[in-house]
């Protein structure tokens, strides 16, 4: 499974928000934003930044919020734009419904790289079936539960209680022993995850001209 293994609080910096790939420390005084925000390497003037680079600035944005790699997010962009409605729509959609966001959203796993070890390391079942693959595109009806042994129960527990974001809409908590959840429906542009636009509204249809060329 390709992942990224540089330092993740540059990608913050370099984005110029939070995109919350910490945790809890994102929420706390030692955040890289907090403390020096600004983008990484070396800091000379820059001039005003083009149409490219503002189209390419959102698409950056949303793939490193969503913690996926250029060929997973031009693959999705593939699917969204051949889907009979908005492309920006089904994107966001297309990547809300991935295994290892959905287990973050349940409150399973306090940020999407946890929850990508989580599913990774076995600790995770898909509609009573072992699965290992984070990148899995889930289905309205589909179950999402921890496997009943004492580890996983454990970490999964500590990370529910110490989740603070409300569950969205588009999931339920359907039992507490093991943790499990159901995908109630396909989730839409009101159940994308409120903190993409806490800084600046993400504007879909700059990532659509950019990824459109």
């Amino acid at each position: 499974m390709a992942r990224h293994i540089d330092p993740v609080c540059r990608l913050c910096r370099r984005e110029g928000i939070k995109l919350y790939l910490k945790g809890s420390r994102c929420e706390s005084p030692k955040c890289a934003i907090e403390r020096r925000n600004q983008p990484p390497g070396m800091h000379v003037r820059r001039g005003k930044m083009t149409e490219y680079g503002e189209r390419l600035r959102e698409k950056q944005k949303l793939k490193r919020f969503y913690g996926v790699l250029e060929a997973q997010f031009r693959r999705y962009f593939q699917l969204a734009s051949r889907s009979t409605g908005n492309t920006g729509e089904e994107l966001l959609s297309i990547l809300e419904r991935r295994l290892d966001n959905v287990v973050h959203r349940l409150g399973f796993a306090p940020s999407r790289a946890a929850a990508r070890q989580l599913v990774a390391h076995g600790h995770v079942k898909l509609n009573g079936k072992n699965c290992n693959i984070p990148s899995l595109i889930v289905k309205p009806g589909d179950t999402i539960a921890v496997k009943s042994r004492p580890k996983s129960m454990t970490t999964v527990k500590l990370n529910q209680q110490a989740h603070m974001e409300p569950i969205p809409d588009f999931l339920e908590i359907t039992a507490s022993e093991p943790p499990e959840g159901r995908v109630v429906r396909a989730p839409g542009m009101g159940d994308v995850d409120p903190r993409l636009n806490k800084d600046k509204e993400l504007q879909t249809q700059l990532i659509i001209e950019f990824c459109s060329r």
